[in-house]
């Protein structure tokens, strides 16, 4: 089960790459426990978060790299 839904805030933890934008305030915008096609498979056994930030980029992390954002 996941730990975050749809439209929570989160942030990329200091682990999460820098192409995650580590400490950024982020929602997220789509959740991925069974993976279809060669990119989501190119992750780790886990849960993969769409995430979206501020200003409209978004990256795909896994949950691990993510934590609620008390911003």
């Amino acid at each position: 089960m996941p730990l975050f839904n749809y439209d929570d805030i989160v942030k990329p933890t200091h682990t999460a790459p820098s192409s995650a934008r580590p400490g950024s305030k982020a929602w997220v915008v789509g959740i991925y426990e069974i993976r279809h096609g060669d990119f989501l498979k190119k992750f780790p056994d886990g849960v993969v978060y769409t995430i979206e930030f501020e200003d409209g980029m978004s990256i795909e992390v896994e949950e691990v790299h993510l934590e609620r954002c008390d911003m």
